[in-house]
């Protein structure tokens, strides 16, 4: 066994590390301080590593080379930004803690060149004065769901929000009891009412609700009726609701909107894509509602935003809202989603233009050939402690996006030789990556879904399995 002095020995200098070319690269891009500090981190970790050993660490084919600790640097320096890019190989597409959609090419296109110069955000070319930034989307969202008139807010949550302020501050809103929904982040209708000003009226019971109930809850105080989408949830055995369609009508002869809450929303007819049906926003804008409410970065698939689609009149007033002001989009993500919206007047293209449609969509052979293709290497790189096969599972929308259907997809399955621990240390180890990959760990196997890895994100989900091994003495 080597001598823990003499192997501490072999470690290079702090100046021979800078001085290589990878160091340098590091310096250009983080400067030198930082780049310093992350290389005496790298050491100090090394030397950790070889003196507890006795020095049989450094038992490897070589001592690790100046490049090599420039290299641990680098990762050590990448984990300080602490929203940096991951693999989502978890099977849910639109994963919240991970950030939901991903943006199409020409939406991110479109937002780095807001990022990079002045744009006409709030100023009218035509006329030379004051604009206003709604007139962005305000036309594509007319076109796309056939209504009046339309503004964007920075979330749906902040859409609903306003439009319950705009109509029912101090005034009663009625829903059904089936449906004041809680979402993600503890997030629930009833809070979100009471933060709005509105009196909260419920009708019906949690699982039936008859027009009888609404007529009755209507009065002189009545702001609005509201209708939510249980997008994440789903009621069923003996139950009763009452359809957009009716509802309107029964708002409508008591002289108050009704707000249609789409919660995800769809621009387009899911069932099309091989998906199950969700109502359309053109649906619910033609079925009579007043308002409707949608996200932009869930089945639309786009930046984060809430859009708000109804009457002008109604709309006209909403935007004179003080709080419009202190909920709107700023400049890149108007951009991004002026973009997106755009795609969607091309149809007969969008499936492959819009990443989320387009993992929506892949089919269980094709993601099965794409796992088989990536096994052998998997199993490389992972090492011997462990087995990779190829399994099938089912994937999920997410995001609260229809609940109760799974897609069919496959995955890589990892199980270890030996205790269930070492499969926890090697998803330790795979989150600690500079580009952590993230799976699910079901049955006692680590499930990596290849449903959101594009054929041409393989390289670097490769390169990434290779970093793993760098720094394994």
């Amino acid at each position: 066994m080597a001598d823990p002095q003499t192997a501490l020995r072999q470690l290079p200098a702090v100046t021979t590390v800078l001085a290589t070319r990878e160091a340098e690269a590091l310096v250009e891009r983080h400067g030198r301080q930082a780049t310093t500090d992350a290389i005496r981190k790298a050491l100090h970790d090394l030397r950790q590593t070889y003196l507890p050993s006795g020095g049989s660490a450094l038992g490897r084919e070589r001592a690790p080379s100046p490049s090599d600790v420039a290299g641990s640097a680098a990762r050590l320096l990448d984990t300080l930004s602490t929203l940096r890019p991951v693999f989502n190989l978890t099977g849910t597409v639109l994963h919240t803690n991970l950030g939901r959609a991903l943006l199409a090419d020409a939406a991110i296109e479109a937002a780095v060149a807001a990022m990079r110069h002045p744009v006409a955000l709030e100023y009218d070319l035509d006329t030379g004065t004051r604009g206003e930034r709604d007139d962005h989307v305000r036309s594509l969202l007319r076109e796309l769901t056939g209504a009046e008139d339309a503004t964007v807010v920075n979330n749906n949550a902040a859409a609903v929000l306003l439009c319950l302020n705009t109509f029912a501050l101090r005034r009663e809103a009625v829903v059904s009891r089936g449906e004041l929904i809680e979402i993600g982040g503890a997030f629930r209708m009833p809070d979100i009412m009471a933060r709005a000003g509105a009196d909260m009226i419920e009708v019906g019971t949690t699982n039936r609700t008859h027009a009888a109930d609404y007529r009755d809850a209507l009065n002189a105080r009545t702001g609005l009726v509201l209708k939510v989408h249980t997008s994440n949830y789903r009621i069923q055995g003996f139950t009763a609701e009452v359809g957009a369609r009716e509802l309107a009508a029964i708002a409508d002869a008591a002289g108050v909107p009704l707000m249609n809450d789409l919660g995800s929303g769809s621009l387009v007819d899911l069932s099309m894509h091989g998906l199950a049906r969700e109502p359309t926003v053109r649906e619910a804008v033609r079925e009579g509602a007043r308002l409707v409410t949608f996200s932009g970065d869930k089945l639309l698939g786009g930046p984060q935003a809430g859009f708000i689609v109804g009457d002008r009149a109604l709309i006209g007033e909403i935007n004179r809202n003080p709080l419009k002001r202190a909920l709107r989009v700023d400049k890149v993500r108007l951009a991004a989603i002026e973009a997106t919206l755009n795609l969607y007047r091309d149809p007969d293209r969008l499936a492959s233009r819009l990443p989320t449609l387009r993992a929506l969509s892949r089919t269980s052979g094709e993601i099965h050939a794409q796992a088989l293709r990536l096994r052998s290497a998997m199993a490389e790189r992972i090492g011997d402690a462990f087995t990779v096969e190829v399994a099938d599972c089912f994937s999920q929308i997410g995001s609260g996006a229809l609940p109760l259907d799974t897609l069919a997809s496959a995955a890589l399955s990892i199980r270890p030789h030996g205790s269930q621990s070492a499969l926890d240390g090697l998803a330790a180890s795979l989150r600690r990556l500079s580009r952590p990959i993230v799976g699910r760990v079901a049955d006692g196997a680590l499930l990596f879904d290849l449903r959101c890895l594009d054929d041409a994100d393989e390289p670097a989900f490769l390169a990434a399995l290779s970093e793993r091994n760098a720094d394994r003495p």
